[in-house]
C-alpha cells in the first residue's frame, strides 16, 4: 500500500447499512472531494497480515443528526436564512462503494473504521484485473481521471475484444456528443497501433453520415490541442491519421456526366466507384427485400427461382440458361420472359403465382428503377468496381471505407449485407485458399438498429448479422456496431458483444431491460456524461468504468 496516499476517510458499517462482500461504506474526512466512479482502496484483514479491498464509488450521501427536514428548519430560527442556526447539526458525507476485488482474494466484508485511500494507477490496474492481462494483449481504451487528479490508463483484453475468448463491441448514446463514431475510430486506431500481428488485421468501415469518415487518411488542418496530444501520449499511442486506406464510393445518377461519386465528400486519393448490375446482385436479391413483409415466402420463393435460373448449373456462377437465357440486365428481368409474357403481363414462375410475380416486379422496379440513387446500372461501366470483389481483396493492415451515406434504405441494406456475406464466406468457406487472408477483420457500422432491429423476428440481413455475432468470434470476423438506442437493437446481437460502450443517454432509454446489468446509481451518472466521456463494460472489469478518450487525429468534416 502506498504510504504517500493520504487517508480520505474510514469505513463505516451500521445496523441499517452493513458492509458486505459486494459493497462497503465510508465517511469522508472534512474537505475531501470524491465523485462517482472514483476507485478507492480499504485496508482489510488477512491471515498473513493486511490486504486491500478495492472498490468503485457509486453514490454519495450527506446526512446529519437531524431526524427530519423540519428540525433543520426550526433550528434556523424557523426559516431565517440570514442568521446562524440555533442548533449546529453534526453531519458527514458517506460514500457507497461497489467492491471490485481484493489483492489477496479475501472477500470478507470491510470492517468498521478501516482507512480508505484513493487508489493509484498500479492499484487501479490490480483492482480491475488489468495486472493479470499479459502485455501483448493490452489495448489502450482510455483514461480514468479521479477527483484527486490521479489518472490511469485503462486497457482492454484483446482476447475478449477480438477473440478467441469473446468478441464484438457495441456503442450507444445520444447523437451530437461526438462519442460513438469518434470512440470506435479511436479504438480501431489503438488496436492497429498496439496489437500483436496488427499487420494481419483488416478493417472495413461504413460511412453512414455525411462525409465524416471519408478523410481518415488525412491529417487535421490544425494541430491537436496540447491537452489532447498529451492524452494520446499518456495512452502510449501516436495521434495520426489512418494509413493504407481504400475508399469505395457509390455510383450516382450524375456520375456518367460529372464523373463524381454520389458522396457528400470526395477523398483526396485512392478512391474507386462501385455499382450493382443484375450480374452483381442476382445472388443477393434477398437482401434488397429485407424490409419487405413476406409472410408466405412468395417473394423468397421467386428470388430462389431467379437465382437458380441465372446461375450456371455447373459452376454456380453467373450464367443465364434455359428460359432465363435472355435475362442479362434489370430491364430484361423486369419486362421480359420468364416473369412477363408476350402481352406484357406477369405470369407464373415455378410454383409462384402470377399475382405474386406482379407484386415482386412492382417492388423490384421501385427499388432499382423509381427510387434508386443511381447505384443500380444496366451494365457496370469500365473502371466501376464490383463491391463484393473489392471487399474480397482485403489485406492485412488495410482499411476499406465504404460510403453509403446518400443511398436509399434498401440500397444501404444491400451494401452492408453484401459486405457481411462476402467476408463471412471468405472466412467460413474459402479461407484456406488465400494465404494472405487477414487473421482478423473488424467491421464497423453506425445505425446498427436499422439492420438488426429489436422488433424484427427474421430477415436475410438479420440472419447475416446474427451469423457474424454468434460465430464470427471463432472465424476472426469482428463486428463493431453503434446506435443511439441499444434497446432498439436485436437482443442476440447485443448479447454477443463482449464489450459495451455507453455514452450519455436519457433516463427513459436506460430504463430498458437491456441495461439491467447497470446499477441504478451508474444509470443516473450516465445521464450526466460530458463530451468525450463514456461508461465501458468489459469482461475483465468487475464493474462498469467511466473513461475519457482523446479526439481523433484525422481531418474531420467542417474542419477543412
Amino acid at each position: 500500500m502506498s504510504e504517500e496516499s493520504p487517508i480520505i476517510g474510514l469505513s463505516s458499517a451500521t445496523s441499517n447499512q452493513p458492509n458486505s462482500s459486494d459493497e462497503f461504506f465510508f465517511w469522508l474526512a472534512p474537505g475531501v472531494i470524491v465523485n462517482p466512479f472514483d476507485i478507492v482502496e480499504a485496508e482489510q484483514i488477512a491471515p498473513q497480515g493486511s490486504s486491500r479491498t478495492f472498490g468503485i464509488v457509486t453514490t454519495l450521501e450527506h446526512s446529519t443528526d437531524a431526524p427530519t427536514h423540519l428540525s433543520n428548519f426550526i433550528s434556523n430560527d424557523f426559516g431565517q436564512v440570514s442568521t446562524n442556526p440555533n442548533t449546529v447539526r453534526q453531519g458527514t458525507t458517506v460514500a457507497r462503494v461497489a467492491v471490485l476485488s481484493n489483492d489477496k482474494n479475501i472477500y470478507m466484508p470491510v470492517m468498521n473504521d478501516r482507512p480508505v485511500r484513493f487508489a493509484d494507477e498500479a492499484a487501479i490496474h490490480t483492482a480491475l484485473g488489468i495486472d493479470q492481462v499479459p502485455e501483448q494483449y493490452r489495448v489502450p481504451a482510455g483514461l480514468i481521471e479521479m477527483s484527486n487528479g490521479t489518472t490511469a490508463v485503462v486497457y482492454l483484453d484483446s482476447r475478449y475484444l477480438l477473440g478467441p475468448e469473446g468478441a464484438h463491441m457495441n456503442i450507444t448514446g445520444i447523437s451530437g456528443l461526438a462519442t460513438k463514431t469518434s470512440y470506435a475510430i479511436f479504438l480501431i486506431q489503438s488496436i492497429l497501433q498496439t496489437v500483436e500481428n496488427r499487420d494481419r488485421i483488416g478493417v472495413i468501415i461504413l460511412n453512414v453520415k455525411h462525409g465524416d469518415l471519408l478523410t481518415i487518411d488525412q491529417p487535421p488542418k490544425e494541430e491537436l490541442p496540447h491537452e489532447q496530444r498529451e492524452m494520446w501520449k499518456r495512452l502510449g499511442l501516436t495521434p495520426q491519421p489512418f494509413s493504407n486506406v481504400r475508399y469505395l464510393l457509390p455510383y450516382g445518377k450524375d456520375t456518367p456526366v460529372t464523373g463524381r461519386p454520389n458522396s457528400f465528400r470526395i477523398p483526396q486519393r485512392n478512391w474507386f466507384l462501385y455499382a450493382y448490375s443484375l450480374q452483381d446482385t442476382y445472388d443477393k436479391l434477398d437482401l434488397l427485400f429485407s424490409n419487405i413483409p413476406d409472410p408466405w415466402d412468395t417473394v423468397g420463393a421467386l428470388i430462389g427461382e431467379i437465382h437458380q435460373g441465372l446461375s450456371d448449373p455447373k459452376t454456380g456462377l453467373w450464367g443465364p440458361s434455359g428460359h432465363w437465357r435472355n435475362v442479362t440486365d434489370w430491364d430484361s428481368l423486369l419486362n421480359g420472359p420468364p416473369l412477363v409474357d408476350q402481352q406484357g403481363r406477369a405470369q407464373s414462375v415455378g410454383d409462384v403465382k402470377a399475382i405474386s410475380v406482379a407484386r415482386f416486379r412492382r417492388l423490384l422496379r421501385r427499388i432499382v428503377k423509381t427510387r434508386q440513387t443511381g447505384i443500380f446500372v444496366q451494365q457496370r461501366p469500365r473502371g466501376v468496381k464490383s463491391l463484393s470483389s473489392e471487399i474480397a481483396k482485403i489485406r492485412g493492415g488495410e482499411t476499406i471505407v465504404v460510403d453509403i451515406a446518400r443511398l436509399a434504405d434498401e440500397e444501404q441494406t444491400l451494401v452492408f449485407g453484401d459486405i457481411l456475406r462476402t467476408i463471412y464466406a471468405l472466412y467460413a468457406e474459402e479461407g484456406s485458399e488465400r494465404e494472405d487472408l487477414p487473421e482478423k477483420v473488424i467491421i464497423f457500422v453506425d445505425e446498427l438498429n436499422k439492420y438488426a432491429p429489436a422488433r424484427e423476428k427474421e430477415s436475410p440481413i438479420i440472419e447475416q448479422i446474427l451469423d457474424i455475432a454468434e460465430r464470427g468470434r471463432s472465424l476472426g470476423v469482428i463486428l463493431f456496431g453503434a446506435e443511439q438506442f441499444m434497446s432498439a437493437v436485436h437482443d442476440r446481437v447485443v448479447g454477443n458483444c463482449s464489450t459495451l460502450i455507453i455514452g450519455r443517454s436519457s433516463s427513459a432509454e436506460l430504463s430498458s431491460p437491456v441495461y439491467r446489468f447497470l446499477d441504478p446509481a451508474v444509470k443516473a451518472n450516465i445521464t450526466r456524461l460530458q463530451k468525450g466521456e463514456l461508461v465501458i463494460s468489459h469482461p475483465i472489469f468487475r464493474q462498469p468504468l467511466k473513461l475519457k478518450f482523446p479526439k481523433p487525429a484525422y481531418l474531420q468534416e467542417g474542419t477543412g
